[in-house]
Order: structure tokens, then C-alpha cells, then sequence
């Protein structure tokens, strides 16, 4: 039986991995980020999501970041946990070794380097099903794994009872569509894109998985509002928005959601190689963006 539509609709936050200044994981900021997020209105939380710069972070990490946000939850949000990688069979290790106690769904990102066929990808997904206790949400993002999950191969993973959802970060709204036109009626459509999530409502996504929602309070509200029917004061909220987002993949992600924290307060810029922090010029733009914002 496939998980409520409703306990994983609304805005799920791909939450950042706070470091110390010598790249150590920083739970006294992790605390902060989990209570700042529940307080602006998040759904739910994805904790080690590509966001979460899950390949840089240790099996040991991964499960110290999960148990913490278990203990650090007290308005009892649901919890989708990253599991996704190029080794089917590593990763069928992982999802024996994990506990799966408080933990709502998986998400696992389409295997990337290796450019599997279509075929590859379904067979990928069936066997991560297979073996999950847990429901699992595909993540298509082709700008991050050069291969593209079709339509045609979303909607024949959506049969597989233990496939619940997709998170859909192509940015091919054509794409997107023909999922939602094919669909089953209880397989949800998760926005990947912060900013096409208002569109993607309007024909039948169910929320999204953000960057943004780490931060910004008024990106919940927009999403919120757009679930609700009321694109106006959506579509309102996301051109305020637009001109701080478009800033924060400028350096690649988390740098920039990672110095916008930095400038509230709420965790470091600390990024883990090879990715490095926001460069001076890009914290000030960010920083300016904010002040409008």
C-alpha cells in the first residue's frame, strides 16, 4: 500500500549539512537549521539529499545526521531519507544496514557516470524496491547524472507498488506534464525545481523538495498558497523570490543556500571539496538580495 498523499504533500526541505570551520560535522548548527525549519513551515524533512552533500559525507555521518534529526523533532515531521547512487548493489548493502525506524520514504537519485539505457534504470529502481521496507521516491535530475528518466519510464516505475513518487528536477516542463496527464491517481509528482514548483502545481504536482525552504519562510508560503488555489498571491511570492534564488547555483549547491544560512545566522558557509565557499563577490550579492528580499 502506497504511503498518504498527504503526509509527504507541501514542502519538503533538502536540508544542508552544517560543518565546522575544519569541516567537522556541526550539530549545534544542525539543531538550529531542523528548529528554523519547522518554525517557517516545512512539510517535512529530506536529510542527506544531494543538498545535504551526501557524497562527501561518511556511512557514519549519513547515520549520525539521521539519528540527531529523529531526537530533534518535535513537531513529529516525516522524514525522507537520501539512499541513491551508481552501485545497485552498494546500495542494496545500505538499505540492509539502515534503520528504518522514523523514516517516511527514501529518495534516490537516477544512477549517474555510468549513463545507464532506460531499461538500466528501471531495472535500478525495481530492485531498490524490492529490498526497501520503506517507500522510495525517484529523483530525476539530468543536469547532475546525464541521463534523463522519461516519462515513458516514471510512469512504468509508478506501477511498482513500493515507487510512490518522483521528484522531478529537469526542468522539462513538457515532460513534467505527461507524467501528470498518465499518472496513477495516488503517484506524487514532487517539483525538483524551486522555481517552476508554482507551475508544476497548477497541473498537478503535489509540493516540492527545495533548496529554499532551508531559508526562507516566504517560499513556504508560496508553495502553500499555490496548493491552496491561490496563484496570485503565488505567483506574487515567487517573483519575490526569483532574483535571491537565481543567486544561489551560481558557485553550484549548497555554496549559496550554505552563505545565505551564513548571513541569517544559522549554520557556516563551510562547504566540503571540491566544492568551496561562496566567493566574496557572490556572498555580497547574496547578501544585497537578501536585504531586498
Amino acid at each position: 500500500m502506497r504511503t498518504s498523499q498527504n503526509q509527504l504533500k507541501g514542502v519538503g526541505v533538502a536540508l544542508v549539512t552544517p560543518f565546522t570551520e575544519d569541516y567537522q560535522l556541526d550539530l549545534a548548527s544542525f539543531e538550529k537549521l531542523l528548529a528554523h525549519t519547522t518554525n517557517i513551515g516545512v512539510d517535512y524533512w529530506v536529510i542527506q539529499g544531494t543538498t545535504g552533500e551526501s557524497p562527501t559525507t561518511t556511512k557514519h555521518e549519513k547515520k549520525t545526521l539521521l539519528e540527531f534529526a529523529k531526537q530533534n523533532n518535535p513537531k513529529n515531521l516525516p522524514i525522507v531519507y537520501g539512499i541513491g547512487g551508481n552501485n545497485t548493489e552498494n546500495l542494496l548493502q545500505t538499505i540492509q544496514e539502515t534503520d528504518f525506524s522514523g523514516i517516511t520514504a527514501i529518495l534516490s537519485a537516477s544512477p549517474y557516470y555510468n549513463k545507464p539505457s532506460q531499461a538500466g534504470i528501471v531495472a535500478h529502481y525495481e530492485k531498490l524496491a524490492e529490498a526497501s521496507p520503506v517507500p522510495i521516491i525517484l529523483y530525476n535530475v539530468p543536469g547532475r547524472t546525464s541521463s534523463n528518466l522519461t516519462a515513458e519510464t516514471t510512469l512504468k516505475l509508478a506501477q511498482h507498488p513500493n515507487i510512490i513518487g518522483i521528484k522531478e528536477a529537469s526542468g522539462n516542463l513538457m515532460q513534467c506534464m505527461e507524467i501528470a496527464r498518465q499518472k496513477p491517481k495516488d503517484f506524487l509528482l514532487i517539483s525538483g525545481d524551486d522555481m517552476l514548483t508554482v507551475p508544476m502545481i497548477s497541473f498537478g504536482a503535489v509540493g516540492v523538495i527545495s533548496v529554499m525552504a532551508n531559508a526562507l519562510k516566504a517560499f513556504n508560503d508560496m508553495t502553500h498558497y499555490a496548493l491552496t488555489g491561490d496563484f496570485t498571491k503565488a505567483t506574487e511570492k515567487m517573483f519575490e523570490i526569483l532574483p535571491l534564488n537565481d543567486l544561489m547555483y551560481v558557485e553550484g549547491n549548497p555554496v549559496g543556500i550554505k552563505q545565505l544560512l551564513n548571513e541569517m545566522g544559522i549554520c557556516g558557509s563551510q562547504v566540503r571539496l571540491p566544492l568551496v565557499k561562496a566567493s566574496q563577490e557572490l556572498a555580497e550579492k547574496i547578501r544585497k538580495a537578501m536585504q531586498k528580499l
